[in-house]
């Protein structure tokens, strides 16, 4: 893995010509990830198979596709079918098996049985999985499968969100790594970040966290209150619970339960799900997908989630507290002088300053001590958080409010502060951790 482009642009250009790379065949093509792959490999390669449960399905995906990127190429360059009598022959001929499916380990293992045993001896085999064990997935499959087996993981919708994981096993060939790396970002345009195959991988162990911290705290302060302390002031584009709700319920729950079994950090406990969200998945509250999670909308009114009652109240009758220093902080970012906004988010009064301050102090410490278990370097956390999940990295926050600065805000939350910073504020080295040829850090200063 690495926490920075392992390979430079003359090595992109020479990989991408060295194997063809004509015929995608997209498993899970109805589903939203696997109709925005779909339709993102049609500007990049001359044939793209769209495969479903049934072609009607195949046919929802195409058309959703369409759609989404508004180009007749998508329509030229694709073909339907279903699992029952086109799977064979399409993986056959395909140079990359996109596999979208839904996250669940056994549906997974089935299609690749199936695919195993069509597959080109070269073909390669990539899945979008979210954070499911590369590994695990091909474990006692043939060495070829194994050598051409690897994690692809877009961020949705991927022809909007550029940020890509890729997820080597510890049988991929390294040429392969290399290559699909060229081919992302020379011929789809990707952002390229090399993670180890770790459950939730690089930016969902991240991010997740941060997610399900806010959903802990909805049940204590509701969550209104939590998607204005941890709003888009603190570095992200959208509030905390109303991602959840994009996502999917079902999804985050997917994540940060795979997180919480298999993983035993210092921050364990923000990755286990609340109960409330838990029980209200039994009564179908998944999100945006069931018309409702922490907020829903009736014709005009908005609503908000009751997360101790299940019941839904009018968003104008939650009572706020005075939280005018989130306009302060917003006032001077509109300006461009964010170092002066982090300031006033760093010395503002009140609870609910304090309580955001240490969400942002548990974001900061848990992606620093990730690094050497999910990247290389910050480097490569910095690059997802950014521009797979918008959120300002944590780097460019170090560095805009200073080492020190990030020590106190980590100290004073309780936390463990990373060694990194600890010698930053010691030494002034590095003067800056953030390195990106292209980012403009201000896009992450929003002001609201």
């Amino acid at each position: 893995m690495s926490g920075s482009e392992s390979l430079s642009a003359s090595e992109v250009r020479r990989l991408v010509k060295s194997r063809d790379l004509e015929h995608v065949v997209v498993l899970g093509a109805n589903g939203t990830m696997g109709y925005g792959s779909a339709a993102l490999f049609t500007q990049a390669v001359p044939e793209v198979t769209f495969l479903a449960r049934s072609r009607a399905k195949a046919e929802e995906g195409l058309s959703a596709a369409i759609k989404q990127v508004r180009s007749p190429t998508v329509a030229s360059r694709a073909q339907v079918g279903d699992y029952e009598h086109d799977l064979e022959a399409a993986v056959a001929r395909a140079d990359l098996v996109f596999e979208a499916l839904t996250e669940d380990f056994a549906i997974k293992k089935d299609i690749f049985d199936r695919v195993e045993a069509a597959r080109r001896d070269d073909g390669i085999v990539a899945t979008v999985t979210s954070g499911l064990s590369i590994n695990a997935l091909c474990a006692g499959r043939s060495d070829s499968f194994r050598r051409n087996f690897l994690g692809l993981h877009f961020f949705n919708p991927p022809n909007v969100i550029v940020g890509t994981e890729l997820v080597a096993g510890r049988d991929t060939d390294p040429a392969v790594v290399d290559f699909v790396e060229a081919f992302s970002r020379a011929r789809l345009g990707r952002e390229m970040i090399r993670t180890a195959d770790t459950p939730a991988f690089a930016g969902n162990r991240v991010g997740f966290k941060v997610l399900n911290e806010a959903a802990q705290l909805a049940e204590q302060i509701g969550p209104v209150l939590v998607d204005r302390v941890v709003g888009p002031y603190t570095g992200r584009a959208m509030t905390p619970l109303a991602t959840i709700d994009l996502v999917g319920w079902d999804i985050h729950r997917a994540i940060v339960d795979n997180v919480y079994e298999n993983t035993d950090d210092e921050a364990h406990e923000t990755l286990r799900l609340p109960p409330y969200m838990a029980k209200l998945m039994e009564r179908g509250v998944l999100g945006n997908k069931s018309g409702g999670g922490f907020f829903k909308k009736e014709g005009k009114l908005r609503l908000v989630l009751d997360p101790v009652s299940g019941d839904y109240k009018p968003e104008s009758e939650a009572k706020l507290p005075d939280l005018s220093y989130i306009d302060d902080v917003a006032a001077l970012y509109s300006q461009g002088r964010y170092r002066e906004g982090l300031d006033a988010f760093l010395e503002a009064e009140g609870e609910e300053a304090a309580l955001g301050r240490k969400v942002v102090a548990g974001y900061l410490s848990y992606a620093f001590h990730r690094v050497g278990e999910v990247t290389e370097t910050i480097g490569g956390i910095d690059r997802i958080m950014g521009t797979g999940f918008n959120w300002a990295p944590p780097s460019v926050l170090v560095d805009v409010m200073g080492p020190a600065a990030a020590v106190g805000l980590i100290e004073e939350a309780g936390l463990p502060v990373p060694a990194a910073l600890v010698t930053a504020a010691r030494t002034g080295e590095p003067q800056r951790f953030f390195h990106h040829p292209t980012i403009n850090i201000g896009r992450f200063f929003v002001a609201g």
